[in-house]
């Protein structure tokens, strides 16, 4: 009986050495991902205004931990845009030592331009035939590089609406660093014994303030936002 037991603890062993020896200990790729970003604030006032289109793309990478486990890892720049709207003053000189001030709605498109380094634990199924489904979930983080908004400023005068349309960088106004919680899934087929196509949904729901101003209206009032986004995932890795 122990002569039985020895034998299949040998078997399984050897299976396993083998099955992971089929498993490449690292694989690397590139992906392009468009996507549907928006911005949520927490702020008093602040309201989220839609959704905008967006596009990234990078390096996708896999450290193999077992035959099924893997560190998900890469490289990414990602084009992060939203809406959002909140009560905003500015002021109108008269004189040179008088001025008006006007309260109205500002209505921000907001683009951001981020390098993102992921890393998610990625769980992957057996293959069946060419194909296997995947699933990964972990965090990234984000270095702002570049941040423009284009801007509508409405407002009443004695009764009659106006309003300013204006472009311009907000990079100042922007935290250097984001982080997100990354959720997703997908499948890869493989066209070969080492090469596989890429085809994936993943949300990045972003947790951390990515705002460092204060409101024109209510200077105490600390301006607080946090994005997300959606990607489609199309990527090869080999």
């Amino acid at each position: 009986m122990k002569k039985y037991i020895v034998l299949l603890m040998l078997t399984f062993i050897i299976a396993s050495q083998v099955s992971q020896a089929q498993v490449k200990p690292f694989r690397f790729g590139l992906k392009i991902a468009p996507n549907v970003g928006w911005i949520s604030p927490d702020s008093d006032g602040y309201e989220r205004d839609g959704t905008v289109p967006g596009f990234s793309w990078g390096f996708i990478s896999d450290f193999a931990i077992t035959e099924n486990y893997f560190v998900g890892t890469g490289f990414n720049i990602n084009y992060i845009n939203g809406k959002y709207s909140y009560p905003y003053m500015i002021s109108e000189p008269l004189t040179d030592t008088t001025s008006v001030d006007y309260t109205g709605t500002m209505s921000s498109k907001t683009k951001l331009r981020f390098i993102d380094l992921p890393v998610t634990l990625k769980m992957k199924t057996n293959k069946f035939d060419q194909l296997l489904a995947y699933g990964q979930i972990g965090f990234s983080l984000g270095f702002n590089v570049k941040a423009k908004a284009e801007e509508n400023f409405s407002y009443q005068v004695e009764g009659e609406y106006m309003s300013i349309e204006e472009e311009r960088d907000i990079s100042d106004d922007i935290t250097l660093l984001r982080g997100s919680l990354v959720l997703g899934g997908g499948i890869e087929y493989y066209i070969d014994n080492s090469t596989s196509i890429i085809v994936g949904i993943t949300y990045f729901n972003g947790f951390s303030n990515i705002m460092k101003g204060r409101n024109t209206v209510d200077p105490s009032l600390k301006e607080k936002a946090s994005p997300h986004y959606i990607e489609l995932t199309l990527g090869v890795i080999f």
